[in-house]
């Protein structure tokens, strides 16, 4: 039995079904989780940001300070 790291909630997932790398979303809290182990199950909270996002802030940074 899997719960939300955020709000404690059963996720009510099939352990056996998950893979890897996964993402899976909490039914009540709405908030993303990365299936990072199967066994034993273990979740990680997704990034908001993508890490091509970062690096096009930066790009934009840096376009801003070449005058």
């Amino acid at each position: 039995m899997a719960f939300c790291p955020e709000c404690e909630t059963d996720l009510d997932l099939d352990e056996d079904e998950l893979d890897e790398g996964e993402i899976v979303s909490c039914p009540e809290c709405g908030s993303d989780f990365e299936v990072v182990t199967t066994n034993p199950l273990e979740l990680n909270p997704v990034n908001e940001y993508d890490e091509d996002e970062d690096d096009d802030v930066k790009d934009d940074d840096e376009e801003e300070k070449d005058y």
